[in-house]
């Protein structure tokens, strides 16, 4: 990447496909550093009220069209995460434009070493928490990434220097325009079915994935889930040009007998011979302690804090917005909200080694997967009851219903509403119990979006 195109020097016509957070605030650094910026995106002026408002007339707008002789005429193209290639892009492909994306764009002006985490489910919590053990050194510390912030906000501030620390959440459409980013450490956690309308299969979005290890080297660290087949053998690979460190929740050997690195010893998670007592963490799952692991081993792959740092980070830290996070105590029952579960795997990740036992509320918008797994981790991890709402509540139901004489059934009961879902699950807990909302389906028939799905949850659960 030649950066001198967003620097005043040489060629500086910008384009900036998309007008979101990170579209415009790629645009907004481009056109301090003197670039003649462009911002094209298929919305119109009305559906993006708040865009034109943030830059005004400090960029050149083309609203609800993309114009193909603009996207051949610019020197450099910058794509927002999501956007399909689209005829203008290839285009200009041809004509030997460079493309990239806000990641690879941003990483060019990064001295601080980058900490990068990715997979399917998890990444949040894992950037999240290390981003916890980061602060705890006292360094200047950046979080974000796809988590919410864009990765080219942290540049000219004190986390981008030498002296910093940044940790980034990053998705497989972030990925995909990497070539030069290199993370001192690197997390690959899980590969689930996901956006495969945009990738010929499993194998084609692994591989997106993948791309956060392509300079990995050296001392670097790769931090894989043993557990994984994918990023296992991945992994696997990759020991012959950087470190791998692999955990898991669930055994304490690989595949091919080793040690795993980080592993659950009765209450404790061992790292790397270290000790970290499970009893001081506010993660619930078992799926979270392969998300504590992880993080550790980040930050301690490679000495980017201490111990005493990781350990305090583990004890400080608390659940994200909707991903089972404790929202209230109320008549001796514990209420989680997981709203952010919006298929079927997250679901079982979250209730897979579930500490005590829970009534599940699930349902939403159907998402077209199976839910097989899901009956089969409810019946495994003492679920009382599931009462489903929303539009995929007789799949759902159906799924459950299906005979297997090696089980008692599940109870099953239906609710018109959170407030009436949440009555209903209260009726069938017992005390000591939780009742957690997973929904393993999307948000979309009831509610605005998982945020708004987890905070109408937690306001009824306010009100018992």
């Amino acid at each position: 990447m030649d950066y001198d195109i967003v620097a005043g020097v040489g060629p500086n016509r910008v384009l900036v496909v998309g007008a979101g957070k990170t579209g415009l605030a790629v645009a907004r650094f481009c056109q301090q550093r003197g670039a003649q910026v462009t911002v094209t995106d298929s919305r119109t002026d009305a559906e993006l009220p708040a865009a034109r408002e943030s830059l005004g007339d400090r960029v050149t707008w083309q609203l609800g069209r993309h114009e193909p002789a603009t996207f051949v005429e610019s020197d450099l193209i910058v794509v927002s995460p999501g956007v399909p290639d689209i005829e203008p892009l290839k285009l200009a492909r041809k004509k030997g434009v460079r493309i990239t994306g806000e990641i690879e764009l941003a990483a060019g002006f990064i001295q601080a070493p980058v900490v990068g985490v990715t997979g399917t489910n998890g990444k949040s919590t894992v950037t999240a928490l290390a981003g916890e053990i980061a602060r705890q050194t006292g360094k200047p510390t950046f979080v974000g990434g796809n988590l919410g912030t864009p990765l080219i906000t942290a540049i000219d501030t004190p986390a981008a220097t030498g002296k910093g620390l940044v940790v980034v959440e990053l998705s497989s459409f972030q990925l995909e325009t990497v070539e030069k980013l290199h993370p001192r450490a690197a997390a690959f956690l899980n590969l689930t079915p996901d956006h495969l309308d945009r990738y010929a299969g499993v194998e084609d979005y692994g591989a997106a994935k993948l791309k956060l290890a392509a300079n990995l080297v050296g001392d670097d660290v790769a931090v894989v889930n043993a557990d994984d087949a994918f990023f296992w053998a991945a992994g696997e690979r990759l020991r012959k040009r950087t470190r791998v460190r692999t955990f898991s929740a669930r055994r304490k050997r690989d595949d091919n007998l080793r040690a795993i690195d980080g592993f659950v010893d009765g209450g404790d998670l061992v790292a790397l011979g270290e000790r970290y007592p499970v009893g001081e963490l506010h993660l619930v799952g078992r799926h979270n302690l392969g998300n504590a692991l992880a993080a550790i081993l980040l930050m301690r792959g490679n000495e980017l804090a201490s111990y005493d740092q990781t350990r305090a980070a583990l004890g400080a830290f608390r659940p994200l917005p909707h991903r089972m996070q404790l929202v209230g105590e109320k008549r001796a029952l514990r209420f989680y909200d997981d709203s952010k579960a919006t298929n079927v795997d997250s679901v079982v990740a979250g209730v897979d080694g579930f500490p005590t036992p829970f009534v599940l509320i699930a349902g939403g918008r159907d998402k077209g997967g199976s839910y097989a797994p899901l009956v089969r981790a409810l019946r495994e991890n003492s679920c009382r009851a599931v009462v489903l709402i929303g539009e995929a509540a007789d799949k759902i139901e159906a799924a459950l219903r299906e005979d297997d004489p090696a089980y008692d059934p599940i109870p099953i009961v239906r609710a018109s509403s959170m407030e009436d879902a949440i009555a209903r699950a209260v009726e069938r807990a017992q005390p000591g119990d939780a009742v957690v909302l997973s929904p393993a389906c999307s948000s979309y028939d009831m509610f605005d979006n998982y945020e708004h799905r987890g905070r109408v949850f937690a306001a009824a659960v306010e009100a018992l």
